[in-house]
């Protein structure tokens, strides 16, 4: 509970709402404070003025301070401070508090000189002593809370009960969809990849939820092409050992002899089952980032030119035209020939297999910018729009029929894939359907 989404959030707010209260309160003592105390300072500063005057007022009616002192201690009384008056020799003649009468005054506090319009000089000194309570604070404390403060108190309890009950909604609102990412997730982790999570909300956690769902589409789609390559990798494994315990098992019977062709179709058997295990060791070399690659630079119109002139005899069979239009000069590749060599022929080699007698496969060349890109076109059967996305998988192929009249075993475009990527460049297909199909890769111009 306390490790919760809910309840951090319903913490949270009432944090929040206890600090802004309390800090509302302190700032509204600290200006009460300040009022109080200079509503004191004019008063005082009131009182002593409205003294002076009757004071001066007495003085000018009695020519002297005789009987002065019924009036100071009445002052000193309904003010609620210490007046003090000493005559021009600093002699005390009038005290609230009766203590320095006739005593010689030394002053703590500041006086105010009193003088008269008809006599020269001072006829007196007066003396208030601080009329403020000292304990201003507590007063100011007491105002305060007086005042508002039960306001703030309630107020406060009001709003935390608020916040509890709007928290409450949001959170469920909110933890909805997180909860159902959760579940999904979990049900995910278990290897039920069909997961999704249907969230209309199009913040964050939409974003999150469609994030999710892709995520899961990945992941159903990746365990569906491994469950493929799988099931592929033991057919095209199977086969050849199928054919080549097929012979072995003959020639135990005596049924076949073990002459030249019988050895021979055992020779081609094993050689194209060496081909496919070379083949998945190169992927898995690949795909852990160790596949050995020697590159210097290199004439790719020459590569180019030594691959077409390996497969013309192939192509001639089928009356196949194989076009080569390269620019007279290309700029030099970083490339590693072999491995490059490597892709064009599985380029060509799918071009001619999939392309029909009389047809023609074109191969250019040019430059674009810090890169060489080669196409291979061809005017073959294409490719559905369907099976593009997939078409550089494992074992994938467009003919499902696992039949080998096509040729290959449906890893010669991922390894082209890979050995691209390894040298830095892209590879792509466009294609249509009955109206052929474009590869293109590129390779980085050498330095």
């Amino acid at each position: 509970m306390i490790h919760s989404l809910q309840f951090r959030l319903i913490v949270a707010f009432a944090l929040v709402i206890i600090v802004t209260i309390g800090s509302v309160f302190f700032f509204t003592y600290q200006s009460t404070r300040s009022e109080i105390r200079q509503f004191g300072e004019r008063m005082e500063l009131m009182q002593a003025r409205r003294v002076e005057v009757e004071l001066s007022s007495y003085y000018y009616r009695r020519g002297n301070w005789e009987g002065i002192q019924p009036f100071i201690a009445q002052w000193g009384n309904l003010y609620g401070r210490r007046i003090i008056l000493t005559d021009h020799n600093g002699v005390v003649v009038a005290d609230s508090e009766e203590e320095l009468l006739g005593k010689p005054y030394e002053a703590d506090m500041p006086g105010i000189p009193m003088s008269s319009p008809w006599e020269k000089g001072a006829i007196g000194v007066l003396y208030l002593g601080p009329g403020l309570s000292p304990e201003v604070d507590i007063v100011s404390l007491h105002i305060v809370y007086g005042a508002i403060g039960r306001f703030f108190i309630w107020g406060g309890l009001l709003a935390v009960a608020i916040a509890l009950l709007i928290t409450f909604v949001l959170s469920r609102r909110i933890l909805a969809p997180v909860k159902a990412l959760t579940q999904a997730a979990r049900r995910l982790g278990k290897g039920d990849f069909s997961q999704r999570v249907h969230i209309r909300d199009k913040g964050e956690v939409g974003e999150l939820a469609q994030s999710f769902n892709s995520m899961a589409g990945d992941l159903e789609r990746a365990e569906q092409l491994r469950r493929n390559m799988v099931a592929d990798a033991a057919h095209e494994l199977r086969t050849p050992l199928s054919n080549i315990r097929g012979y072995l098992e003959a020639i135990r019977d005596g049924v076949v002899k073990p002459d030249v062709a019988t050895i021979s179709s055992l020779y081609e058997e094993v050689t194209l089952l060496s081909r496919l295990i070379d083949d998945l060791q190169e992927l898995s070399l690949a795909d852990a980032g160790e596949l050995n690659l020697i590159c210097q630079k290199e004439d790719i119109s020459k590569l180019i030119d030594e691959a077409v002139a390996a497969l013309q005899p192939q192509a001639a069979t089928k009356d196949l035209v194989l076009a080569v239009d390269l620019p007279e000069k290309l700029p030099l590749v970083n490339i590693d020939s072999h491995r490059i060599k490597q892709v064009l022929r599985n380029l060509l080699d799918n071009a001619v297999a999939h392309t029909a007698k009389g047809g023609t496969i074109a191969v250019t060349a040019r430059q674009e910018g810090n890169c060489v890109e080669v196409t291979v076109s061809d005017t073959g059967e294409g490719i559905p729009a369907e099976d593009l996305p997939n078409i550089f998988e494992r074992f994938y192929r467009v003919d499902k029929s696992r039949t080998r009249a096509t040729g290959g075993s449906g890893l010669g475009l991922t390894i082209a894939k890979r050995l691209v990527e390894a040298h830095g460049g892209r590879i792509e297909v466009q294609s249509e359907l009955g109206k052929g199909s474009r590869f293109a890769f590129t390779l980085p111009v050498s330095a």
